[in-house]
């Protein structure tokens, strides 16, 4: 979880708690959490990157449009890095 950006975290984040979310429905709620418009081309290639590292999977809805659920992998992921974080505090 070191090696991500801190916006990946958050897609990983929001990921897991969505049901098999859209990319635009991962936009949708990130844009509502933090108050700040963002990209086509921000969202998806770190989506990308988070499928490339098997954090998350990626399957087909439709012929346009994907869904996301996180991986075991990237479950065990949060959970170690919420341990980490946790223990940091007084």
């Amino acid at each position: 979880m070191h090696e991500l950006t801190g916006f990946q975290r958050d897609l990983l984040y929001c990921i897991a708690g969505l049901d098999r979310p859209s990319g635009q429905t991962i936009r949708q709620e990130l844009e509502e959490q933090t108050d700040r418009e963002i990209t086509h081309g921000r969202l998806y290639p770190n989506l990308d990157t988070l499928v490339n590292r098997e954090l998350v999977s990626k399957g087909e809805i439709d012929r346009r449009t994907n869904y996301y659920t996180i991986s075991d992998a990237g479950v065990e992921a949060l959970q170690e890095y919420h341990q980490w974080g946790t223990g940091r505090l007084p």
